[in-house]
């Protein structure tokens, strides 16, 4: 598999080239954001490795512009940055996922093992909770007819939802089920991802599907509070 590495720290650069070669990953590397953004768009990659903090244009530019090129690529974003609004910031541009630094080469491997599960599709059928639908083969979904615009990550979350309507589901059992066991992911960032989902799905609308169960969860529900 292919990796575009988009990072200006050489050090790093390096040791992230060198450890992925040696999982037998073809790896590019690039040193400034519009470098990144070039290779993205003209070559195809499985994954694209990409700093926030670039010269030239910041990562959440980058990845953004990608978006927006139509470019498909899996995104994991590495930074030190790892406040609420960070991520959601990430999350925003476009980006599949978050890994702050510092990091162990065990969970970014797991990181990378995830993001590979999440083009496997095991589900044929239609979910439907009031007014919100999902076809999870084509990866689509709509709210009163009208299309959703979601991340991969952002998919999951609610298809995980949508498999258990009107269940509490814990917050562990969201992570595992769409990060991994492997991984390890804060609270904030499953926050931060919900934020962003709820935007999404409930903003426009009276009815609020997305719940948050205090000191549980999350539930998905098209009924009474």
């Amino acid at each position: 598999m292919r990796v575009l590495i988009v990072e200006d720290d050489l050090k790093l650069s390096s040791v992230l080239r060198d450890a992925l070669e040696r999982k037998a990953y073809r790896v590019t590397v690039a040193y400034t954001g519009s470098e990144g953004l070039a290779l993205g768009i003209d070559f195809e990659f499985e994954f694209i490795l990409l700093d926030a903090m670039l010269p030239e244009m910041d990562g959440f530019s980058v990845a953004r512009s990608l978006r927006q090129s139509g470019i498909s690529t899996q995104i994991l974003m590495l930074t030190s940055r790892d406040s609420t609004s960070d991520i959601v910031r990430g999350l925003d541009s476009g980006v599949d996922d978050y890994l702050t630094k510092p990091f162990s080469f065990e969970e970014l491997f797991a990181r990378l093992r995830a993001l590979a599960r999440r083009r496997m599709v095991p589900h044929t059928m239609q979910y439907e909770v009031g007014d919100l639908c999902m076809d999870p083969v084509t990866h689509t979904a709509t709210r009163a007819g009208r299309a959703l615009s979601l991340t991969r990550t952002e998919h999951l979350l609610l298809e995980f939802m949508m498999r258990s309507p009107n269940v509490v589901l814990r917050r562990d059992a969201i992570i595992n089920a769409v990060w991994g066991y492997e991984t390890t992911v804060e609270n904030n960032t499953l926050d931060a991802f919900m934020k962003q989902l709820r935007f999404k799905v409930d903003n426009e609308h009276k009815q609020k599907l997305i719940r948050t169960v205090r000191g549980f969860g999350f539930k998905l529900s098209a009924g009474d509070q």
